[in-house]
């Protein structure tokens, strides 16, 4: 679905047309084993992995990437979701009542190397709510970043520790990541903008 339609549209009601595919469900499958292959590398081990999901997306990639985890290590990893629709810089602007979906994390994180899990990348705005909302739940020992799509376009410094791939955008175009969980389909495509505002769905 559409980076940030649920709680996270902008004002304009827009039209997309579907553009190119970019990701097959083989492509996520085989994404999601290798960063799951690098996860284990960087963190020397699971021991202190907690993985949690951005909603909504970001949650069915999480426990996708745990059952992967748990394949190849044997170590059952913590895992929990994350709702940052209150946490967004823009909130107070928004013409909608926000969709807010639920938070559940595994335990204390404090101390814990919480990797964040996101469909796609884009202003850095989301994930900048997403270290607030972490904030308030502990101090964990590192924070660290995996999306499957990175779209370009940030707008603060940040940068993911893990990345599916790199798609160049325009501002008139977004990334729909599809998951079989909420749509049905694995895959990912670019989808253009044909009427509305100039600039792309923030995320």
């Amino acid at each position: 679905m559409l980076k940030g339609v649920d709680g996270m549209a902008g004002k304009a009601e827009v039209k997309w047309v579907e553009k190119a595919e970019v990701l097959s469900e083989r492509d996520m499958e085989r994404i999601l084993r290798r960063i799951a292959v690098e996860i284990v590398e960087r963190n020397k081990g699971l021991e202190k992995v907690i993985l949690i999901g951005i909603q909504r997306r970001g949650v069915y990639l999480a426990a996708r990437l745990r059952e992967i985890l748990k394949e190849m290590e044997n170590v059952k990893v913590p895992r929990g979701e994350l709702d940052i629709t209150l946490y967004r810089d823009d909130i107070s602007t928004l013409a909608d009542q926000p969709v807010v979906h639920s938070t559940s994390v595994p335990g204390d994180i404090t101390g814990k190397r919480v990797v964040l899990v996101d469909d796609v990348l884009f202003t850095g705005r989301t994930i900048r709510a997403a270290l607030d909302a972490l904030t308030d739940l502990g101090r964990p020992e590192r924070v660290q970043l995996v999306v499957l799509v990175d779209r370009g376009h940030r707008e603060l410094p940040i940068a993911a520790d893990y990345v599916g791939k790199v798609i160049p955008t325009s501002r008139m175009e977004n990334v729909e990541v599809r998951v079989k969980e909420l749509d049905g389909e694995d895959r990912a495509v670019i989808c253009e903008r044909t009427e509305g505002e100039e600039h792309g769905v923030e995320a």
